[in-house]
């Protein structure tokens, strides 16, 4: 018996070699399409205008996507239908002739990065066979993330210094070695202090815990863990790429007021103070990440003009294969990838 006897959806076995290359061909469009985005919003740098860097991104993205073969929707985007003219909560993805597949997009994530010529930048997006993405609101998330290594060892529910030490000890190293990624935020006050007081060194992020969620999963980056508050929606695409490093995220969404606590229960936020694990925001085996630098950052190299094009630095990644690729890829352009001016 071979482990596909049991695989009702294909009856024929000639069919399976085919599904294989579809998924990895899948995977690299997706990078295609933060290629695109991260390119179009690089050509903003340091130009002080964030919403025309996130525009740029967004419609490179959202014009990408329409080649692709896939019947996708958007579960995490620029927003509401009546908010955002694409990449809506909702909106459908592809030429609607493939697998059908939720999307989290972030077509620029650190908006103010690119304006201001500050790391970190990148464009990201996560897809997974529909039903398998966390549909997050658009408000906080308290999140805890942890490499291989420590896995199973941190909890959200502990303290700074209890989690430090239990990473300290999973990863080997001793406590004043553990490096913590945390959003430089007032917010954050208190828990620098107590990381500071548990002997702990910190990188501080002006933007971006995605990356700084995703790099203790990944040896190069220097990182042990990360703590603090951020954005759900990005909790969620975090959490796809960690799915496929084998790290651990935990996260719990942090309130402002009643009225957000309604908003995550009306998009099906059932237990509103529950605590998600990493399989929670993004569940299954066939989870697919792409990102791709605009600016050097915790993860990856920036987008880098030439007299002829631009040369990018990318990642994806499945969590069926547990590959890990990074593409350094060269793009010759012509007049397509300018900026509009005016």
């Amino acid at each position: 018996m071979t482990r596909y006897d049991n695989d009702k959806i294909y009856k024929d076995f000639s069919l399976l070699p085919f599904r294989i290359i579809m998924e990895r061909n899948l995977a690299l469009e997706f990078v295609r399409v933060t290629e695109e985005a991260a390119i179009a919003a690089a050509r903003w740098v340091g130009k002080g205008d964030k919403n025309s860097a996130d525009q740029a991104a967004v419609n490179l993205m959202r014009k990408r996507f329409d080649t692709i073969d896939i019947d996708g929707q958007v579960v995490i985007g620029e927003g509401e239908r009546d908010e955002a003219p694409m990449l809506y909560i909702g909106e459908k993805l592809g030429n609607g002739k493939g697998p059908k597949f939720d999307i989290a997009v972030d077509p620029l994530e650190c908006t103010n990065s690119v304006a201001f010529g500050r790391p970190n930048a990148i464009s990201v997006l996560a897809a997974a066979p529909k039903g398998n993405l966390l549909g997050a609101p658009d408000i906080y998330m308290n999140k805890i993330a942890v490499g291989p290594l420590a896995k199973g060892k941190a909890d959200i529910d502990a303290t700074p210094e209890e989690n430090i030490y239990a990473v300290a000890e999973a990863v080997g190293k001793e406590v004043e070695d553990v490096t913590v990624v945390v959003l430089d935020r007032e917010r954050h006050e208190k828990l620098i202090t107590e990381i500071r007081a548990a002997g702990a060194r910190i990188i501080l992020i002006p933007d971006g815990d995605v990356s700084g969620a995703i790099a203790p999963s990944l040896d190069y980056s220097g990182a042990d863990l990360l703590m603090g508050i951020g954005a759900a929606p990005e909790g969620v695409l975090a959490a796809a790429a960690i799915r496929c490093l084998g790290g651990e995220m935990q996260a719990r969404f942090s309130y402002k007021n009643d009225e957000e606590r309604k908003r995550a229960q009306s998009m099906g936020i059932i237990d509103p103070d529950r605590k998600y694990m990493t399989e929670d925001l993004a569940r299954g085996d066939n989870v697919v990440f792409a990102a791709t630098g605009v600016l050097p950052g915790l993860l990856l190299e920036g987008v880098q003009f030439t007299a002829t094009g631009a040369v990018t630095h990318s990642l994806v990644m499945r969590s069926k294969s547990k590959t890990i690729r990074f593409i350094k890829a060269i793009h010759r352009m012509g007049h397509e990838h300018k900026p509009q001016q005016g």
